[in-house]
């Protein structure tokens, strides 16, 4: 038998005897001295870090980006080119969970991309779902916090998710989807994926256009009913991760047909809704998803903990050829989710294994937590400051990304003005069946349980604004349910003024 490696403390030093503490007598008490118990001690503590806010409970692998379209009109980015294979690595996610939660949860699913590219990491941080349900980041924590648990009785709220939406009419079309069909994904190669906001790309002459990014399941649809679900979590809280990981394991490799919609930069002041509106999409009839490539993922993580938990994707991450655009939530997470893993990770976040880029990285950060990367390799300890005269690295104008053309007075402007939320729930519920029309009001009265009759009556309000079919498809459905009698006839009157101006 070949001989076992020597068991060590982290710094190296042989350990003796992994089995018994160092105590005084055979009957004493533990001494301070044993270092390696207080080693081992002192790392489990430590062994858990922070959960991410939102997107906690996540099942990731490893994979290819293969582009067998032609966009190169449109933008220089490298990944992006004809016959481009680009690493990358995909981690799913429920978004209001934690950690532990059970993965058949109604729940938006993330969907976060990290390609590693040949000019640096690009980062797709989208969800299953084209829109979502606020368009202004300055609701977002409050969103977030009616997901969350209620402060008093620490569980979840439907009061406050229904009063929530019922305040915030914008958000009809994602819960339309939310309650749909499409709520609850059998597991996560059955759901398309979307960058969800408005993106640019730009070319070789400068020029911009906007963009959305799809990815297409190319397994189908898949999706449990309520019940269905119920039994599922019954059996197993982890039915996500078996079924993403065994199926890689077993080479039935998943994939998605990835489509862009692409929009010329001017068209922007020209529709009929706001291109930058997070809770609208572009309909396919004005600008036609194009077919670029497919996404296959082929490779289970090695650990979990140190290629999925600690991956950190952020909007910010962004390469020559892709852009940002003015959609306002989008703005607010090029910061926010870089902090978030500033914060949960650590300063130099970025220097963890399965964050670094695969291409030469220089820049001056230094010192703080999580500094593993010993400074800049310049040649020259004295370039340490930027700009230099000791051959640091310096900026590439060639890099530079063309003006934005949209600008305005800067304010605080009502997003409710003029904005029609309705439209557009109303295009999606008209495309529903009977039996999916009749699963939405159902899974809608399930989810309003205890929620009491004015927030109720406030919502039904909104959904008659969509179609009378759905205002009085959820009345039946929450008798039937509950006993709860709504109005018979659609809510007249104005709602409150914050809620639907």
């Amino acid at each position: 038998m070949a001989d076992k490696r020597t068991m060590t403390t982290s710094a190296g030093a042989p350990v003796s005897d992994n089995q018994n503490s160092v105590t005084a007598g055979e009957k004493g008490p533990v001494l301070l001295q044993d270092y390696q118990l207080i080693e081992k001690l002192a790392h489990q503590n430590r062994e858990r870090i922070p959960e991410r806010v939102v997107h906690a409970k996540g099942w990731g692998a490893h994979g290819v980006l293969k582009i067998t379209g032609d966009i190169s009109k449109y933008t220089i980015a490298k990944a992006l080119q004809p016959g481009a294979e680009t690493p990358m690595l995909a981690r799913f996610s429920t978004v209001a969970g934690e950690q532990g939660a059970a993965d058949a949860e109604r729940d938006v699913r993330g969907f976060a991309l990290k390609f590693y590219t040949e000019d640096g990491n690009w980062d797709l941080v989208g969800n299953n779902t084209p829109v979502f349900f606020v368009r202004d980041p300055l609701k977002f924590p409050d969103f977030i916090h009616t997901q969350k648990r209620h402060p008093r009785t620490n569980m979840r709220s439907p009061t406050a998710m229904w009063d929530f939406w019922s305040l915030s009419p914008e958000s009809l079309h994602q819960v339309t989807i939310l309650m749909s069909d499409r709520g609850l994904p059998v597991a996560p190669m059955y759901m398309n994926g979307y960058g969800s906001h408005t993106y640019s790309l730009w070319n070789d002459k400068g020029e911009r256009f906007w963009v959305k990014f799809h990815f297409k399941t190319v397994q189908g649809h898949k999706h449990h009913t309520n019940a269905e679900a119920e039994e599922v979590v019954g059996k197993t809280r982890e039915s996500y991760q078996e079924e993403l990981y065994g199926t890689i394991e077993r080479g039935e490799f998943p994939k998605w047909k990835v489509q862009v919609q692409i929009m010329p930069e001017a068209d922007a002041e020209k529709t009929s809704y706001n291109p930058f509106d997070l809770t609208k999409v572009w309909p396919h009839a004005e600008y036609p998803p194009i077919d670029i490539g497919v996404m296959e993922l082929n490779r289970n993580p090695d650990n979990y903990f140190t290629e999925i938990e600690n991956a950190a994707f952020s909007p910010s991450n962004i390469v020559p050829g892709i852009g940002h655009s003015p959609d306002k939530m989008l703005q607010a997470r090029v910061f926010s989710y870089a902090d978030a893993h500033r914060y949960r990770l650590g300063t130099h976040y970025e220097t963890i294994p399965v964050n670094q880029p695969k291409c030469p990285v220089h820049h001056y950060h230094r010192d703080g937590e999580m500094n593993t990367f010993g400074g800049i390799k310049t040649g020259n300890p004295d370039a340490y400051y930027e700009p230099n005269s000791f051959d640091g690295p310096v900026e590439d104008t060639a890099a530079k990304e063309p003006p934005l053309k949209i600008s305005g007075d800067a304010d605080r402007y009502n997003h409710r003005i003029g904005n029609d939320d309705y439209a557009q729930p109303r295009a999606l519920f008209n495309l529903f069946d009977e039996g999916q029309k009749n699963r939405l009001f159902s899974n809608i009265a399930a989810a309003m349980g205890g929620v009491p009759g004015e927030i109720i009556e406030r919502q039904l309000a909104h959904f008659d604004k969509v179609h009378a079919d759905y205002g009085n498809g959820v009345r039946k459905a929450l008798k039937e349910a509950h006993g709860y009698e709504a109005n018979a006839v659609p809510v007249t009157g104005k709602t409150p003024q914050h809620a639907a101006e």
